[in-house]
């Protein structure tokens, strides 16, 4: 993760807001995600190919049974959060009601109430997933937040969210299959081997 300076030249003339340095920082790095939380930059290298391969995997047993009727299964898709006047996260992976676009707030973000469950894959900024979104996503009332934690090699699944935490935080190791609630709209059940083995480095022969 980086951080983008408030002090940092422009040139364009503009209010120098948060949303302002994100929407630069997007067109001057394509690739990058950038999201505002608690008043703060993250700023997201593009992911490599282990992250697509885990979030791959995640994907199908999600679509299965949630990807058609009143809910959709999408990626990257901004969320709009209750901690700051210009903060919206932009998370891997989100379940939301089939009425999402109904929901639209502003820069490309949506009322959390549409949001089921969000997950994230780690990445370099691991600690901002297992720290920063926690709160971020609790204080949205986000009712389940998975995390794949690639660098500890754990899935984490958080239910219940009071305040700024979840009751209910619960970390799986490889050899469990984790079965989601069913508040998310169906039945989903992780292998978390075959998910933590998809987010790592293919070694060769």
């Amino acid at each position: 993760m980086s951080t983008a300076s408030v002090e940092q030249p422009f040139g364009r003339g503009e209010p120098l807001t948060l949303t302002t340095i994100a929407d630069e920082i997007m067109e001057r790095h394509p690739g990058y995600r950038v999201e505002i939380i608690e008043g703060h930059l993250l700023v997201t290298p593009p992911r490599d190919a282990p992250h697509a391969r885990a979030l791959t995997k995640l994907m199908r047993p999600f679509i299965a049974g949630l990807d058609d009727g009143e809910s959709e299964v999408l990626q990257n898709v901004g969320l709009w959060l209750p901690t700051g006047a210009e903060d919206y996260a932009i998370p891997d992976l989100v379940v939301v009601d089939a009425d999402i676009d109904d929901h639209f707030v502003e820069n490309n973000a949506y009322d959390p109430a549409c949001f089921r469950l969000v997950l994230e894959v780690t990445s370099g900024n691991w600690k901002d997933d297992l720290k920063t979104k926690v709160a971020a996503y609790a204080e949205a009332k986000v009712p389940v937040y998975v995390v794949v934690d690639r660098k500890h090699q754990r899935l984490h699944v958080l239910t219940d969210p009071v305040g700024s935490t979840y009751e209910n935080h619960r970390p799986h190791a490889p050899g469990e299959l984790v079965t989601l609630p069913d508040s998310i709209g169906a039945k989903v059940s992780l292998d978390v081997a075959e998910i933590l083995k998809a987010g790592q480095p293919r070694t060769g022969n």
